[in-house]
Parts: structure tokens; sequence; C-alpha cells
């Protein structure tokens, strides 16, 4: 990034919704003086995604998603709070979700999947053994089902379009980008 790169400056920020997601009104001032109101998305300080791995199949959560009024396959994940480190937070959620603990995550990658629209940061880890433990949830809308497949049908589904959930889609690159997979293939 060049030092003349412009950037926009904070002027104040107006809550308009909490709900599942907490949206503000941040007023700011662009380049060249002129004043805009910009949507940001503040819903969570960040969220997590675990994709497992055991011998030669993953492990992966099947939920509805309402939004796309769609079953979907993707990682077990969710919000952690400012009272757990990102690791903590992929322990819990993988225990709640999958009723899995995993024995050690290795970081994958940190990005922000909706650089346009939130602040918060996805961090991204893999577990390549784990052992049972329970699985909880207080939420009635989310509801997860466990789904064990080969890898190669994981690839085989990213190759056809299926895979929907970009956790998982980066996961995946990561994970064979690090060498700690073998490349994505059919």
């Amino acid at each position: 990034m060049s030092a003349e790169e412009p950037r926009w400056r904070w002027l104040s920020t107006r809550e308009v919704h909490r709900g599942r997601v907490r949206i503000d009104a941040d007023e700011v001032e662009l380049p060249g003086g002129a004043r805009a109101v910009y949507e940001v998305d503040r819903s969570a300080p960040y969220t997590v995604a675990t994709l497992v791995v055991l011998g030669d199949d993953v492990v992966l959560a099947r939920q509805y998603r309402y939004p796309i009024d769609r079953w979907i396959l993707d990682l077990p994940g969710g919000t952690g709070t400012s009272a757990e480190s990102p690791e903590a937070a992929a322990r819990r959620e993988l225990e709640e979700e999958l009723g899995l603990i995993a024995d050690a995550l290795t970081p994958l990658h940190v990005f922000a999947m909706n650089p346009g629209r939130s602040v918060g940061k996805t961090h991204l880890f893999l577990a390549t053994a784990a052992r049972r433990g329970h699985a909880v949830t207080d939420d009635p809308a989310e509801q997860v089902r466990s789904a064990r497949m080969p890898l190669a049908e994981l690839d085989r589904l990213i190759a056809e379009g299926e895979i929907l959930d970009p956790t998982l889609l980066v996961a995946r690159t990561m994970a064979a980008a690090k060498g700690l997979l073998p490349p994505v293939g059919i």
C-alpha cells in the first residue's frame, strides 16, 4: 500500500440495528472533502471455522441456511468473543456443533469475509485428530448435522460448484497451499 493512497476519515457512528447482526451507520469524510454515510456490520469481533480431516476423510457440518433456503455443507464454526482467543473459540464451536474435541489446531489463514461491509475477520484452523465430546446447542435455529466423506468427494463437490460456503473453499485451498493436504483435484 502506497503512502499516497487516500483513506477515508471517520467522523461519527450511529447504531441503526441490533439483533442477530449489528449494523452501524458511520459518517465519513471522503478524499476531496465530500461526506458520506457508510453502513458497517459490527456483529462480531471475529469468526472462526475448522476444517476437520481424519485420515482420508473430512468431517463437515451440514446446516440449513435460511437466507439461501438450502441445506449446505460448511465448516463447524461461529462467532468468537473478546474474552476468548480465536483458537479457544474454534475449539468451543467444534465441540458445540459436531461433538468433536480437536487434539491440536493448526492455524490456516485469517481473512476478511466481506471487507466491503464487515469489520470482522475469519480465523481458519485445521484439525487432523479429534476425539468425541458432546455436541450442545441452545439456539433452536442452529441445527447442525455431521457429514463425513472422503476428501476426494469434497474436491468433486467443489469442482462441480456444489460447495457454497466461502470458509470451506478458503480452508481447503489454504491447506493445500501450505502442503497440509494434497492439491485440490477431482
